[in-house]
């Protein structure tokens, strides 16, 4: 498995492709097609991801099944203080969060989705851990000594991984997905 940072805007399209198909997968039984759709086009969209590698702030990272191969997942970092007042408060909370947000180093895991055929892929390097433990690298690099991610308070799949992952809830933020307003839990670890 293959990871690497992305600037090319020319990726942006094939990122969005891989977007498209996971974000439905983590999303709640109840939500709607319409309210998905028009997420994934407001903020998953190949020009929201042509953005998202322009912004010196940001850092997307790819999973391929080798050099030149495919984009099997993906993960989009935010280096910077998060701006929900929920977050910070939960994040200014966490054991060594305060110092981190005074040292304006901390790090969000935004987003990072594989696709379902990778999912069960068992080895050491299946898509989703060498993608967390690269973001956490990534992080790291930046300087970030406090990494935070959302997730839905009901997808427990994602929330067992997270744990494994060394992540703890900290907090709740809520969600606008289209008008419809989910929960999230606030999950952070050192980096």
């Amino acid at each position: 498995m293959l990871i690497e940072t992305v600037t090319d805007p020319g990726l942006a399209p094939a990122i969005a492709d891989v977007a498209a198909a996971t974000f439905p997968l983590a999303c709640p039984p109840h939500s709607t097609p319409e309210n998905i759709a028009a997420h994934i086009e407001q903020v998953l969209s190949a020009a929201r991801f042509a953005e998202y590698l322009a912004d010196p702030r940001k850092q997307v990272l790819v999973a391929r099944t080798g050099a030149g191969g495919p984009i099997v997942g993906y993960a989009l970092l935010v280096h910077d203080l998060p701006a929900d007042p929920d977050v910070r408060a939960a994040v200014d909370a966490f054991p060594a969060g305060a110092a981190a947000v005074a040292n304006g180093t901390v790090t969000e895991i935004s987003k990072m989705y594989v696709l379902p055929e990778h999912h069960a892929v068992h080895s050491e390097l299946r898509p989703s851990h060498a993608l967390m433990n690269a973001a956490l690298d990534a992080a790291r690099d930046r300087g970030a000594t406090l990494v935070w991610l959302g997730v839905h308070s009901g997808n427990e799949r994602a929330k067992r991984y997270y744990a494994k992952m060394g992540f703890r809830q900290i907090g709740t933020k809520s969600f606008n997905m289209n008008g419809a307003i989910e929960h999230d839990f606030v999950l952070a670890r050192e980096s």
